[in-house]
């Protein structure tokens, strides 16, 4: 049911989006004139490299490939890029496009990634390396370490996504069974010198978390990763190979992650093209000029998301009946990325499970409006970037007989909203900013 309200949260979240674009964010950083190449304000003079090959992974990795490629075109010895199914725009004529299965590793992936491992055996110290990172790489990634199987990474991942387990926590146990995360990627390209041009998908922008940190040192260690799976009670659950692997590493039989101070990391330079933030600020942008009085309240949310959209709801209610913290027509917006403990049966994400939390907060509001976007344009395993709540959904969910209650602990987000017409579906967006979260009260 798409309203005034509705269509303003659209307008809002298109904004975002945009400004996220893959594309136009690279062009806006590199920069070539003659032979020398501008990297946001380092210089690389092209007569002193052999070859410049480029690699990378990610959601939004053929679009920044593509910019790449307009940029430099024939300077580009080779290159490789893996990216999720349904998210390659094109083909391109220096860099191979591979796709694979995202969040949970395939065959696919193993092959890019080998593929890519392949291509590093043959750099020298006289070539640049440019890296393209965006949100997806470390599952599209898979390289698993020896005589861990394809299958048994996927078992850890499917737990770990099912647990509530943080991003961090997801990424420090994918870096310690892999041969690319965690710094080790840095590791395979030294000492040719590289760039690493990064679509920021998490929360404060950390390097060592972003991809799985390829391209810098892991302050995660094996003990580390063995208590994150006792601390979601799936040690028990992880499969003998990965076990028996992070044993050894306890034990210092096998090498430890790259850490600060291996020379590897002297010759990366590491830049954030896009992030949450600039998503945000758009939004923000948009807003005022829709005519509403405008907040953002963060852009570090975090936490169970049928709790945060308790909150936002929350807001919305105070809003409509005491004009605080903003008098209507008001705007809420913020970003981050939210988590589902699954313990239903039922089809989602955290976008839509946010937004039906929040649905229940502000029954009856008709002024009210809240809604949970992927900026990527998948939210959880369904076609849907998000969905929009609002102050008559729980009515017109029990006028089709559905219990709104009851498809919450389901984990069933998707179904109702899919029924009621409220799902938010974008396609893929070919960018990756974490997520949006938008309260609108009209006047």
């Amino acid at each position: 049911m798409i309203n005034s309200k509705n269509k303003d949260i659209l307008a809002i979240i298109d904004s975002a989006i945009s400004a996220a674009n893959p594309q136009k964010r690279i062009k806006e950083v590199i920069h070539l004139q003659k032979n020398r190449l501008t990297i946001e304000k380092q210089a690389y003079n092209l007569d002193l490299y052999e070859n410049i090959y480029v690699i990378g992974a990610g959601k939004a990795a053929c679009s920044m490939a593509l910019a790449v490629e307009d940029v430099l075109g024939d300077r580009i010895t080779s290159g490789i890029v893996v990216t999720k199914y349904g998210h390659k725009t094109k083909n391109l004529s220096k860099i191979e496009i591979i796709e694979a299965g995202h969040p949970i590793p395939d065959e696919s992936g193993i092959k890019g990634a080998e593929r890519i491992i392949s291509l590093l055996k043959n750099i020298k110290r006289g070539d640049l390396i440019i890296i393209l990172l965006s949100g997806g790489a470390s599952s599209l990634l898979p390289a698993p370490n020896e005589n861990i199987s394809l299958s048994d990474k996927k078992i850890v991942t499917g737990l770990l996504l099912k647990s509530g387990a943080s991003i961090d926590e997801i990424n420090a146990v994918r870096k310690h069974i892999s041969r690319l995360k965690g710094g080790q990627l840095a590791s395979l390209i030294y000492p040719a010198e590289a760039v690493c041009l990064i679509l920021s998908d998490v929360i404060g922008d950390r390097l060592d978390v972003i991809a799985s940190g390829p391209t810098v040192p892991d302050g995660s260690t094996f003990k580390n990763v063995v208590d994150i799976l006792k601390k979601y009670s799936i040690w028990n659950n992880t499969p003998r190979p990965v076990i028996n692997y992070l044993l050894k590493g306890l034990k210092g039989e096998i090498a430890e992650t790259p850490k600060a101070g291996n020379p590897a990391f002297k010759r990366i330079s590491n830049i954030i093209i896009g992030n949450n933030k600039s998503a945000v600020a758009a939004a923000e942008k948009k807003a005022k000029e829709l005519g509403y009085h405008t907040m953002v309240l963060s852009t570090f949310i975090e936490g169970e998301a049928r709790e945060i959209g308790k909150v936002f709801g929350a807001i919305a209610k105070e809003i409509a009946e005491f004009e605080r913290p903003l008098k209507r027509k008001a705007c809420i917006i913020a970003g981050g990325e939210t988590t589902v403990t699954v313990k239903g049966k039922g089809k989602g994400g955290r976008c839509q499970e946010f937004a039906l939390s929040a649905a229940l907060m502000i029954n009856g509001i008709k002024e009210a409006s809240v809604a949970g976007i992927g900026t990527d344009g998948t939210d959880g395993p369904t076609d849907a970037a998000g969905a929009i709540a609002d102050g008559t959904t729980i009515e017109r969910a029990h006028k089709m007989g559905m219990d709104v209650k009851a498809y919450i602990e389901n984990n069933d987000s998707y179904s109702l909203f899919k029924k009621l017409g409220d799902l938010i579906i974008t396609g893929p967006t070919n960018t990756n900013v974490n997520d949006l979260y938008i309260t609108l009260v009209f006047s």
